[in-house]
């Protein structure tokens, strides 16, 4: 390869290009993966994280209620705590782009909805519901969220 090839590639990659076309490339969000935590890190900490962002996108964990109550009782407890997870990283619920609801009954469907609705805003994020079979803790409800920072 001669001389000449190596240095139209530098000028054609990268900040060459950039400065040669005499404009300001904007700073690369930062790619370090950051660990958010509510509390203080257990001494057995689960094979998971609850929360994580990577860049200025945060992903929540699937969230779940394990005290009593109805479906009602257990998403408003879920989307609370998500909620609260999300203000820790610097976030907030209209920011949030998308949600997986899994619901340990589909006749909850309804009544979960009632809850959910107007809890992100005008704008709701993107969304799937599915009934699974065994969700943890025997809660009637587990969401997860990706969300903006």
């Amino acid at each position: 390869m001669s001389t000449k090839t190596i240095n139209r590639r530098a000028m054609l990659t990268g900040a060459a290009a950039v400065a040669g076309a005499g404009l300001t490339k904007a700073a690369d969000p930062p790619t370090q993966k950051k660990v958010y935590r509510t509390g203080p890190k257990p001494a057995m900490p689960p094979p998971f994280s609850t929360a994580v962002s990577l860049g200025n996108l945060l992903f929540i964990s699937g969230v779940l209620c394990r005290t009593p109550g109805d479906i009602k009782a257990h998403t408003e407890f879920v989307l609370g705590e998500i909620k609260r997870q999300l203000e820790a990283a610097g976030s907030s619920m209209e920011k949030v782009l998308r949600c997986t609801v899994f619901l340990a009954d589909l006749k909850d469907f309804a009544a979960m909805n009632e809850v959910y609705t107007g809890k992100f805003g005008d704008d709701p994020p993107a969304r799937t519901t599915v009934a699974v079979a065994g969700i943890t803790a025997n809660s009637l409800l587990e969401v997860d969220a990706i969300a903006y920072i």
